[in-house]
């Protein structure tokens, strides 16, 4: 497995502000350190309300810029797509003005993947109330919608993986499933190692070949590394 990129840095380093936006919580962490701040978020969640709950959070932090982690395609550094688990107004909404800072915002996963990157052609797949995937390819990040991708009975990966399979068919069954799925998309895209992250990798009491367990909090790193890593592509 090759090595990861070394960070690349000129003069004080800036603080970074990373939120995680998910279906269930706003998260924050600075990468100044501290401890991880939280609110509830859910279906009616507007980019708006975000932006307020994340300025409340965060009151008394000193930061420079923010990485925003966001749960759905982003493309020109905008959500490109309202969120199945939010509410709406978020395609093409500009956080960067709306924050008055530098923003840079990425698929959700992605993030996440980025935060755990350790070199080569690494697969995230993310586990939760669907299926999050991303690529990094030799330090240069794509996310990637596989969720929805045909699987079996006329029904998608989600479907089966997601939080509704699990709660469908039951975690033995669950289980065998996303076995069959890493093991498929393993040989569609030939990674050199997969990371499985998402709230439900708890649940897998072992892992496909090649596959190390993902942490939720790297989506913190990940969105550090966005600022700090040079060798970073996204």
């Amino acid at each position: 497995m090759a090595k990861a990129a070394k960070r690349a840095t000129t003069g004080p380093e800036q603080i970074v502000l990373a939120v995680d936006v998910g279906g269930s919580h706003v998260k924050i962490l600075t990468s100044a350190g501290g401890k991880e701040r939280r609110a509830d978020s859910g279906l009616g969640l507007t980019p708006q309300q975000m932006i307020a709950t994340v300025k409340t959070l965060a009151e008394g932090l000193a930061y420079d810029v923010i990485s925003i982690g966001y749960p759905g395609p982003v493309r020109e550094n905008k959500p490109s797509l309202d969120p199945a688990n939010l509410g709406t107004g978020w395609d093409g909404y500009d956080f960067t003005a709306a924050f008055g800072k530098p923003v840079k915002v990425v698929n959700d996963a992605l993030m996440q993947a980025i935060g755990s990157y350790e070199g080569g052609r690494m697969l995230f797949l993310g586990l939760g109330t669907g299926l999050g995937a991303a690529m990094i390819l030799d330090n240069v990040g794509q996310p990637m919608e596989l969720a929805h991708l045909p699987y079996r009975k006329g029904r998608s990966f989600e479907d089966y993986i997601g939080e509704r399979g699990l709660e469908k068919f039951g975690k033995k069954k669950w289980r065998k499933y996303v076995f069959d799925v890493v093991e498929r998309l393993r040989a569609a895209l030939q990674p050199d190692y997969i990371v499985i992250g998402g709230g439900n990798v708890d649940r897998l009491d072992e892992l496909p070949a090649k596959s190390r367990r993902g942490d939720n909090t790297r989506a913190f790193e990940g969105g550090f590394r966005l600022w700090r890593d040079r060798a970073l592509i996204v």
